[in-house]
């Protein structure tokens, strides 16, 4: 049964988002830390459709009945996902990010951590490669401009003010980083789950519902915490993460490299009022990318930045604004998160 678990990883890898392989066989190791051999073999079983366990049953030549609670139990462990439809309840593969991994932010541990501190730059590097990112960047309320034509979809408070299932879970990045002593102090309850997204997490135990207005305040709290807003990429959005560049696996691969606006999704880049720039330095200690430099005067390269407007507030002497990009360069994300995987596993060949 030793192969079960490199079948697994292909089958993830076959998924939108992918998983991919490491010479090391790192991603092995992380897989038999999160499923046994028998949970493995049926995870194979399941697509990225909803499906009811009679379905699944035959397609893995086993008897429902025997296979119905084992669904469940796999789903309470964030290995598949559920989803009810009136009294039936149905099942389907969960990506491993965003999906199996952040399922686990109350499972963590050491091992399972450095585990997966080792294969995320594998796993960064192949999603960054991708034009179709699954999260954004859109800017802080208060760098927007009453000029600019900002879509609602790209405005925060317009999108939590649009749901009507709110929950807060606590941010699996500075989580696992706190759990190991590398922790940046800010705020860990921060990720805002919508929809049956959010019905899946409460049904998991992972975080807690919360009204519009708790999750304004989270919002508000965390810009001031200096991060960055990162929903999912879609008109629709099922999640919001508030991102640090120390932390946030995206942020701190991206941050490493030399171009990171080349692979964000973003239509907003800042700019410098070179006149009524201090030198103060701010700025520079606000941005999350290291876009901004001050050698007298504030310097952002342009290739750094991704738009997310939060050195703009942090400005007393208003030197620093966000700018629209040219009307062919802005990002119109697509329509739905449906939209968003296909897009995703069509830039990979997976489709």
């Amino acid at each position: 049964m030793a192969d079960i678990y490199a079948q697994l990883a292909r089958h993830l890898d076959n998924l939108p988002t992918g998983f991919p392989a490491t010479e090391t066989g790192i991603e092995l190791r992380i897989l038999k830390r999160l499923f046994t051999a028998e949970e493995a073999e049926i995870a194979l079983g399941l697509t990225m459709m909803l499906e009811p366990p009679a379905a699944i049953a035959k397609r893995l030549g086993k008897d429902e009945t025997a296979l119905a609670p084992m669904l469940e139990t796999m789903s309470k462990k964030g290995l598949i996902i559920r989803s009810k439809k009136g009294e039936e309840t149905l099942y389907m593969a969960a990506q491993f990010v965003i999906g199996i991994w952040e399922y686990h932010v109350n499972d963590l541990d050491e091992d399972l951590i450095r585990d997966f501190n080792a294969y995320a730059p594998y796993l960064m590097k192949d999603q960054i490669a991708r034009r179709t990112q699954q999260l954004r960047v859109i800017p802080v309320s208060k760098s927007v401009t009453a000029d600019m034509q900002v879509m609602a979809y790209d405005e925060a408070e317009k999108i939590i003010k649009s749901q009507s299932k709110i929950l807060v879970a606590p941010c699996i990045c500075r989580k696992e980083h706190s759990l190991v002593g590398d922790g940046c102090g800010r705020p860990i309850e921060s990720c805002l789950v919508f929809g049956g997204a959010a019905y899946f997490y409460e049904g998991n135990a992972i975080g807690r519902t919360i009204t519009r207005e708790e999750a304004l305040e989270i919002l508000h709290k965390g810009i001031e915490a200096g991060l960055v807003l990162q929903p999912g990429n879609s008109q629709k959005p099922t999640n919001i993460c508030l991102c640090c560049g120390c932390c946030c696996q995206i942020l701190k691969n991206l941050k490493c490299m030399d171009k990171p606006a080349r692979h964000v999704n973003s239509s907003y880049y800042a700019e410098v009022d070179e006149a009524a720039c201090t030198g103060c330095g701010v700025c520079e200690d606000r941005c999350q990318m290291d876009a901004i430099a001050v050698d007298g005067i504030a310097r952002i390269d342009l290739d750094r930045c991704i738009g997310c407007g939060l050195c703009v507030p942090a400005c007393d002497f208003n030197a620093v604004r966000l700018v629209e990009k040219e009307a062919s360069e802005r990002w119109v994300p697509p329509k739905n998160i449906v939209e968003t995987y296909i897009n995703i596993a069509m830039e990979r060949g997976k489709i």
